[in-house]
């Protein structure tokens, strides 16, 4: 799990969740811990902020090869 502590980066915005849950899943397969950051309460108002899109945050360190795994697809 990630942990709050960790220097966390931004690595891609999207311009809605479902986008940000896709490349979620890639780095999740390929075990890179990451957190959805949307100020849409949790998915349930996604028109809430249309304009700022939804931020994939990794640790600092995972940035380089999560870049990588999102490149690849």
């Amino acid at each position: 799990m990630v942990d709050f502590r960790d220097e966390l980066v931004v690595l891609r915005t999207f311009p809605n969740r479902f986008e940000a849950e896709v490349a979620k899943s890639a780095l999740d397969a390929a075990e890179i811990e990451t957190l959805i950051n949307a100020d849409d309460f949790g998915g349930t108002q996604p028109g809430l902020w249309p304009g700022r899109g939804v931020d994939l945050l990794v640790r600092e360190e995972d940035a380089a090869r999560a870049n990588d795994v999102l490149s690849a697809r």
